[in-house]
């Protein structure tokens, strides 16, 4: 079984570099036979829908939205005891995320008279993508309907590919109404997202679309920025589990193929300062290959050799400027002392920290959202969050006594800048104010 291995300092830049990448980097090779579905959707509408339902899924549909009937089914299929784990998940995100929501709006006297404040309202309409390409994600759709439904989302659609005989996957439903959330459609792919940019007979279309996908997801969600908001980037899984010479070993190993065991194209990765872990874990890590299934054993063996890997670093402190040019979206930090790592982490999706926080508890039990910026773009985007389902508008208010400080200001910036109509505009309204001319509109 072929492990990657590397030692940090003796890298070159290129080799480095190489090191950061990731499946979806580069999305040049797909992108024309994106481009084809989404034209093809736009044209088409449902009828194209169905088509690559067809091809893609293996599902012969003759309609897309899940019933009332699918979901009762979905009910009495679901063992009491998932049910049962994802009623508690739900609650533990909800507590989380309820956290998160922030005033309605605030106000404040920025100079005497003159009142500026913002205000938080939900986004009109989101669909949630829930991924089922290589299993099936309840958790996902727990993850994106609680926030979405807390803040109060007046349209919230589901969009996830059905299996081959045309089902979604029972838990995912049961999550689903869990939630409150009863518009689920079966399509998935680049198609999905093309139908709910421009709207379709039967999908609507929604401003924002929320949710991790694979490589034609995520190449139909950048060609298709301005039609819709694609949400924050989320391709496919990937971690880093960050150590010092105290971490145990086969704690750290299972750790390592949490993420590799999604696929292929994921990204797993020990990061130390300790070539002896290094060694521990490469020897643990076949054994415990062997133990999964033989599609999860393949996808592993692929990223331990692909994306993949163990990574020795020359001290601690490299080992934490590699994670922060990596990005990742797992952080696993097993260290002596974790909390005095948390602050010099300055670029991860999320932070799970000490010995008993395993990436399965984030994934899927703990509350914190596990729809995680991926590719290196949590050096700049968040977990998702409520913030995602929500939209800021700033206001202000002026008094005419506010007018005679502000309005000189605004005459001569407008006036500097070369918008003439915009300085009359100004010097107008303050004269007006200066001479109290007007009446109407000036109380709160």
């Amino acid at each position: 079984m072929k492990i990657n291995r590397y030692v940090l300092d003796e890298l070159s830049p290129a080799g480095r570099a190489a090191l950061l990448s990731r499946v979806q980097a580069d999305l040049t090779s797909i992108e024309p036979t994106v481009r084809a579905i989404v034209d093809d959707v736009r044209e088409r509408g449902d009828a194209a829908l169905l088509e690559y339902t067809k091809r893609f899924d293996g599902a012969d549909l003759s309609s897309m939205r899940v019933t009332a009937e699918e979901f009762d089914a979905a009910e009495a299929e679901v063992d009491p005891a998932v049910r049962d784990a994802l009623v508690r998940a739900i609650a533990n995100i909800t507590d989380h995320h309820r956290a998160q929501l922030p005033d309605a709006s605030w106000m404040k006297e920025t100079t005497p008279g003159v009142l500026t404040g913002e205000r938080w309202t939900p986004i009109t309409s989101v669909a949630l993508y829930v991924p089922r390409g290589k299993g099936s994600f309840p958790s996902v759709m727990t993850m994106l309907c609680t926030p979405a439904m807390l803040v109060g989302v007046p349209t919230i659609v589901v969009c996830t590919p059905p299996g081959p005989d045309g089902s979604i996957d029972a838990a995912s439903l049961v999550a689903a109404r869990l939630c409150g959330v009863d518009t689920v459609f079966k399509v998935g792919g680049a198609q999905a997202i093309a139908a709910l940019a421009y709207g379709t007979e039967s999908v609507p279309r929604v401003e924002k679309v929320i949710g991790p996908g694979n490589q034609y997801v995520t190449a139909a969600k950048r060609m298709l920025y301005g039609a819709i908001d694609p949400g924050p980037p989320a391709g496919p899984s990937e971690s880093v589990i960050l150590c010092d010479g105290t971490a145990n070993p086969e704690l750290v190993a299972h750790e390592l193929l949490v993420e590799a065991e999604h696929g292929p194209d994921s990204a797993a990765l020990l990061v130390t300062d300790t070539p002896a872990l290094v060694d521990s874990v490469e020897k643990l890590l076949p054994a415990l290959v062997d133990m999964l299934p033989a599609q999860r054993r393949e996808f592993c063996t692929a990223v331990l050799a692909g994306f993949g890997g163990l990574v020795v670093a020359p001290s601690l402190n490299d080992a934490v400027e590699f994670v922060n040019d990596y990005a990742p979206e797992h952080l696993r930090v097993i260290v002596e002392r974790p909390f005095d790592l948390l602050n010099r982490v300055r670029n991860a999706g999320e932070v799970l920290l000490g010995e008993y926080t395993s990436i399965p508890y984030g994934n899927f039990a703990i509350g914190v959202n596990a729809i995680l910026p991926t590719g290196g773009t949590a050096r700049s985007y968040s977990c998702v969050g409520v913030h995602d389902f929500l939209k800021r508008s700033s206001f202000a208010y002026v008094s005419a006594e506010g007018a005679t400080e502000i309005g000189p200001i605004a005459v001569t910036l407008a006036t500097y800048e070369g918008f003439p109509a915009h300085a009359e505009a100004a010097r107008y309204t303050l004269e007006q104010a200066r001479q109290g001319k007007f009446s109407g509109g000036n109380g709160r």
